[in-house]
């Protein structure tokens, strides 16, 4: 097994697209990117840290290829919006691939490049190396089946839902 790593703004909102996916195991709510270490959910709601909001997708590569938690992941953001995402905006909210190896970096650019040839327009979506991943607490795991309807109400009033299908 390995581990990819999104910040997709909310992790919330990205969390299901990649738990249906063949060959994916636990997918945990966290944050990544910044140097504080244990960061709490307030502090990087309210901009305090240089950290995004991030999952952490543990997959099988046998089963599921980075390329597709990539193109998932791609499809389910609005990868043009630099100052977050729907709703929640700053850096916190901002898109990125942790990337852990050249082969994902790789496989990343090239996504990246196919979509700004596509759209006429460059992607937002910083490329970073993995630094380390801090797990949020158990009350944002996996939000959409503890609290459904907050979480429907979460991707109506962001306006995911007229972006993404679930």
């Amino acid at each position: 097994m390995k581990n990819a790593y999104f910040a997709g703004g909310c992790f919330w909102c990205i969390t299901p697209f990649f738990t249906r996916l063949p060959g994916v195991g636990p997918v945990v709510s966290g944050f990544s990117g910044g140097d504080e270490p244990n960061p709490s959910y307030e502090d990087v709601k309210h901009q305090k840290t240089g950290h995004r909001e991030t999952i952490s997708v543990e997959y099988d590569p046998e089963k599921v290829s980075f390329d597709t938690l990539l193109a998932v992941f791609l499809k389910n953001v609005d990868p043009f919006d630099g100052g977050g995402q729907f709703i929640d905006r700053g850096h916190s909210y901002t898109l990125a691939v942790y990337y852990q190896d050249e082969g994902e970096l790789s496989a990343a650019r090239a996504q990246l490049s196919a979509l700004e040839k596509e759209a006429g327009k460059t992607p937002q979506v910083a490329l970073e190396p993995f630094k380390t991943f801090w797990p949020a607490g158990e009350e944002h795991q996996y939000f959409y089946l503890r609290q459904p309807e907050a979480f429907e109400r979460e991707m109506e009033e962001s306006g995911r839902r007229d972006r993404n299908e679930l």
